[in-house]
């Protein structure tokens, strides 16, 4: 049987779609190209870097491509099928629930508004969707409060509708329905409105609920003058009601840009597996709404992908699509999506103006997309936190690592080293601790470098951290005194070998490994090759996390050692300031930007500083 390299010489260079599946004929991944035998050869001669490629290429038995006509066909071709295939490598939500929307029955003779959670039907507009159902019958609540119409749910409002449909006259009842006995809805199985007038308040609601308050403002405003005129005191207390309830409306909607702004800001926080996007529906520059979503890709996909898998899933169940979408960053197929969502939202409105993808480059876009980036940080951590995905996650890390490292039990109490260092100045080392596989900053240590030398020697350097470490003189050290289970250096066999030579020198019996950064390879004492664990693999984000963060840690204790030495070199240029002055005033102010950024007065302040001194040092600062 020929080899997939093979198959694609017989693959057209032409826009299309490509489906990879595995032996059993399952399809695993969709994707979309301009030039399909082009794009799936980078899948199997592996110049796709994407994480996951290799991973996918491991399953892949077979494919099928279907050839479009241009690439706003293939947009369109992708998007139905991962909807109807659900492919395990593309970008979902990870819930598959239907999210809630407000929808208006506009083929009935008098539409009713609903909360539905129902895939699309004819003659239904649709609002949403909305990931907080409390808020969509909130605000159906407050549109019958201020414009009475009928509730789908109404057993009196089916019955004119069915009758309506059926081409049969409806005959009024003698009673009132309950709403409309209690002024929310307006009589129509009284005959007591006309489907001219009730058609009126339909299109207010739709004004409504697209964000635009002012029409219906002027219209309750005139109404209550008109009926306060007339001496209809009942009347004009309904209409001040129903504003009242508008601008109570408004109270909880943030005014977050111009009014003018209509769109939808999209922002994305990445972790793991798993990612956590929040949209900002912005209306006549105020958040109408906000929706939250749980993504099942998170950094195991690059930006691009991630946002295009969630493009594709929202806007595929969005009622309501603005002519704006502010993202932040640029996407290479934003004219193929921006053609698909204009398409989309002229269904609705043939006359629609074009929508835009957007990168924010004013203060007030970035700032939304900035807020939005937060939200969906506070997203992920609140699903994170209901799931236990955390704990479930770090207990399945450190099962793997204990197979993985041949433990014999699970690394409770990991430790972690690092050394940074400029041309051997200023150098120092990190230990960080992770206990149960979470970070325990009292745990943490420092170490200045003492060894002599101009030459930064990261072996030797990481050979005096472990030694003042596990020196006998700290058992008794509450700092110290505690064992690791696992100890992790930054680097590969050299780093690995110089810690296993001071372990052994000192009678620690410790498992140790290196955790080198550039393939992430893991270097163990009991064989020569390195141990590589899955990408994706919750034992392989714990290693790299714990090493980062020992990095970090150094990282920040060797730029504080330079900006003291900065500091103190250029105090010795002042005249009139000892070496006892320097300490006072670097200990002071802590770093040397800090010490830049103030002010003569400021710098006064500093025990044994006087006036004239510290305009001296004011003025060698500026120059």
């Amino acid at each position: 049987m020929p080899t997939l390299r093979e198959q694609l010489s017989h693959v057209p260079d032409k826009p299309g779609v490509y489906l990879w599946k595995d032996a059993e004929g399952k399809v695993l991944y969709v994707g979309k190209a301009k030039a399909l035998r082009k794009r799936m050869r980078q899948y199997v001669s592996g110049h796709d870097d994407r994480i996951r490629i290799p991973y996918l290429m491991q399953e892949v038995a077979s494919f099928d491509y279907v050839v479009t006509r241009n690439e706003s066909e293939s947009l369109i071709l992708e998007i139905n099928l991962i909807q109807e295939l659900n492919p395990p490598y593309n970008v979902d939500f990870k819930d598959d629930k239907s999210y809630p929307f407000i929808a208006l029955t506009l083929g009935d003779s008098y539409p009713g508004i609903k909360f539905t959670r129902e895939k699309r039907m004819a003659g239904t507009r649709y609002f949403g969707p909305y990931t907080d159902s409390r808020a969509a019958r909130e605000v159906i609540d407050t549109v019958r409060r201020l414009i009475p119409i009928c509730r789908c749910t109404c057993p009196e409002w089916r019955q004119v509708a069915r009758i309506a449909k059926a081409g049969r006259s409806f005959q009024s009842t003698a009673r009132p329905c309950f709403d409309s006995h209690i002024g929310l809805g307006p009589g129509v199985c009284q005959g007591a409105i006309e489907e001219e007038e009730y058609r009126r308040r339909i299109d207010q609601v739709i004004e409504f609920l697209n964000g635009r308050y002012a029409p219906i403002e002027r219209e309750l405003q005139a109404a209550m003058d008109e009926a306060a005129a007339e001496l209809d005191f009942e009347a004009a207390a309904r209409y001040r009601n129903r504003l009242e309830a508008v601008e109570a409306l408004k109270s909880k909607q943030s005014v977050v840009a111009q009014p003018s702004l209509d769109a939808d800001i999209i922002g994305l926080y990445r972790e793991e597996t798993v990612a956590g996007a929040f949209v900002l529906v912005v209306r006549g520059g105020r958040v109408l709404y906000t929706n939250e979503y749980i993504l099942d890709k998170g950094v195991d996909v690059d930006f691009e992908t991630l946002m295009q898998g969630f493009l594709t899933r929202y806007y595929l169940q969005a009622a309501d699509i603005p002519p704006a979408v502010v993202i932040e960053a640029p996407l290479a197929d934003r004219s193929i999506f921006e053609d698909w969502l204009t398409v989309k939202r002229r269904e609705g409105d043939s006359r629609a103006a074009q929508v835009h993808i957007e990168v924010p480059q004013r203060a007030v876009k970035r700032e939304l997309i900035e807020m939005a980036q937060r939200n969906a940080k506070h997203a992920l951590m609140r699903w994170m936190v209901r799931t236990h995905y955390e704990d479930d996650r770090l207990n399945t890390a450190l099962t793997q690592l204990t197979s993985a490292l041949a433990l014999t039990e699970p690394p409770y109490r990991i430790e972690c080293y690092d050394i940074s260092t400029l041309h051997g100045a200023h150098s120092v080392g990190s230990m960080v601790v992770f206990t149960a596989g979470k970070k325990d900053p009292n745990a943490y240590r420092r170490f200045k470098i003492r060894r002599a030398g101009d030459e930064a020697n990261d072996v030797a350097m990481m050979r005096e951290v472990l030694s003042r470490r596990f020196a006998p003189r700290n058992a008794e050290d509450g700092r110290f005194a505690k064992k690791p289970d696992l100890i992790i250096v930054d680097g590969g066999k050299p780093q690995l070998n110089a810690a296993r030579a001071v372990l052994e020198e000192l009678g620690v019996a410790v498992s140790v490994v290196g955790l080198a950064k550039r393939e992430e390879e893991i270097f163990v004492t009991w064989q020569d090759a390195p141990v590589v664990l899955p990408d994706g693999a919750p034992s392989l984000y714990l290693m790299k996390r714990i090493r980062d963060e020992a990095h970090r840690f150094a990282v920040e204790y060797h730029r504080m050692l330079r900006s003291k030495a900065m500091t103190a070199s250029i105090l010795e240029e002042v005249e009139g300031i000892g070496p006892a002055k320097r300490k006072a005033i670097v200990k002071h102010f802590g770093s040397f930007a800090k010490l830049r950024a103030a002010s003569a007065a400021e710098i006064a302040a500093v025990p044994g500083v006087n006036e004239t001194t510290a305009r001296n040092i004011h003025a060698v600062l500026r120059v």
